[in-house]
């Protein structure tokens, strides 16, 4: 989670991208007002379905991981740990 954007990286799905992307924000959107740290008049995320590109290999998987990974650090910030993500297990894209 960056200042301003997030990067999610999710591996083939039965829902689409656009569906998965408009859920995370509004719940993201929900649960920033529920806790007040916006409010509901404040847009959280910019119109649109957001920016997406689709990965085929693992190669692509685990650059895209370590780019994430750094991006935190390029800003002076230390790497991030989130509970809920999952480490990649090598599963093809």
């Amino acid at each position: 989670m960056m200042p301003d954007h997030v990067h999610l990286l999710v591996r083939r799905h039965r829902d689409r991208a656009e569906d998965i992307i408009a859920h995370f924000q509004t719940k993201t959107r929900e649960t920033l007002i529920d806790e007040r740290r916006s409010s509901a008049t404040h847009p959280v995320w910019t119109k649109g379905q957001g920016w997406k590109a689709f990965l085929n290999t693992q190669a692509d998987f685990r650059r895209e991981i370590d780019y994430i990974r750094q991006n935190p650090i390029k800003i002076g910030n230390t790497e991030q740990r989130w509970s809920f993500v999952t480490a990649y297990d090598g599963c093809p894209a």
